[in-house]
C-alpha cells in the first residue's frame, strides 16, 4: 500500500527540499515507485533542485481546480525510471490549495506510487498543514542549533494534533533527520550536540547528514545528490535513511572530530 511521507520542520533553510529530493531518488533506486510533491506554493524550489524546471506546464493548482489532469502535470524523471514530480505554482498563493483538492490528488496519487513524498513549506500555515494533513509519517529535518530544534517541537505539536491520523486517534510515526551537522563545531560547543537534539524532540532519528559542499554542487546541477554524488557522505546517509523508512534495522552512524580529522566512532541505533 502507497505510503504518504511529508517532510517538514519549522525553520526556513534546513534542508527540506534538499531533503525530499535526495530520499525521493534513494528510495526510487531500489525500484520503489515515487512522486515527489511540492507544496511551497508561490516559491517552486523543487523543480530547480530535480532540474526539471523547463520541463513545468502543469502544476498542482492546476490539478486541484481542473485545468489539467494528473497525468499532464507529473513530470517523470530523466534518470531514474520509477521517480516523477508534481510541481508547485509560482504565480499563485498557498489559498488555491483547497482540503477537497488537495485530498483528492492525495488519493490519485496513492493509488499510481509506492511512496507520495510532500515537500513542506516551512513554518505552521495553511501550505504546511496540508502537506502533513494525509501524510502516514513524518520526517522532522533540523538543524543543530536552539532555533531550528524549538521550531521543529512546535511542528511535532501540529503533527499530533491536526493531522487526519490526529483527528482519528491514531498516532503518526515521526523521524528526525539531522541535517547540516558538523562534528568539529559541535565538539566546540558552537551547535548543538546529537544527544542534545534527542532529548530534546524525543522522537527517532532517522539519520546524520554531514555539512558537505557536495550538496550544494548537487543541486546547481539540478540533480538529488544521491544521484549527482553518489559516494558522497552526504548522499550515503540519506541512502541509509532511505533504507530505515523502508524497515531495515541499520545502525546511524553520527561522525565525530577527532584530532581534527573527520571519523566515524559512535553508532547509535535508529528507535
Amino acid at each position: 500500500m502507497a505510503k504518504v511521507l511529508v517532510v517538514t520542520s519549522g525553520k526556513g533553510g534546513v534542508g527540506k527540499t534538499t531533503t525530499t529530493a535526495a530520499l525521493g531518488a534513494a528510495l526510487a533506486k531500489t525500484g520503489q515507485s515515487v512522486v515527489l510533491v511540492d507544496f511551497d506554493v508561490g516559491l517552486r524550489n523543487l523543480d530547480l533542485i530535480m532540474g526539471a524546471e523547463r520541463r513545468v506546464v502543469f502544476d498542482l493548482i492546476n490539478v486541484i481546480q481542473g485545468d489539467a489532469n494528473l497525468a499532464q502535470a507529473l513530470i517523470k524523471d530523466k534518470r531514474i525510471e520509477t521517480l516523477s514530480l508534481l510541481p508547485a505554482s509560482q504565480t499563485r498563493d498557498k489559498d488555491a490549495l483547497t482540503a477537497e483538492g488537495v485530498a483528492k490528488v492525495v488519493s490519485e496519487l496513492r493509488k499510481k506510487f509506492d511512496w507520495v513524498i510532500c515537500d513542506s513549506p516551512a513554518g505552521i500555515e495553511r501550505g504546511a498543514q496540508m502537506a502533513m494533513h494525509h501524510a502516514d509519517m513524518a520526517v522532522i529535518v533540523t538543524n543543530p542549533e536552539v532555533s531550528s530544534v524549538r521550531d521543529s517541537d512546535r511542528i511535532i505539536g501540529m503533527l499530533d494534533s491536526t493531522t487526519e491520523k490526529a483527528r482519528a486517534g491514531e498516532k503518526m510515526p515521526k523521524h528526525l533527520l539531522l541535517t547540516r551537522y558538523d562534528p568539529q563545531r559541535a565538539a566546540s560547543g558552537d551547535m548543538l550536540g546529537t544527544d542534545d537534539v534527542l532529548e530534546i524532540l524525543s522522537i527517532p532519528l532517522l539519520g546524520i547528514v554531514p555539512e558537505s559542499p557536495d550538496v550544494l554542487k548537487a543541486s546547481n546541477l539540478g540533480a538529488p545528490v544521491t544521484i549527482a554524488e553518489p559516494s558522497s557522505a552526504a548522499a550515503g546517509a540519506y541512502m541509509e535513511a532511505a533504507r530505515r523508512l523502508m524497515g531495515e534495522d541499520i545502525k546511524v552512524t553520527i561522525p565525530t572530530e577527532r584530532r581534527g580529522m573527520l571519523d566515524w566512532l559512535f553508532k547509535w541505533r535508529a528507535a
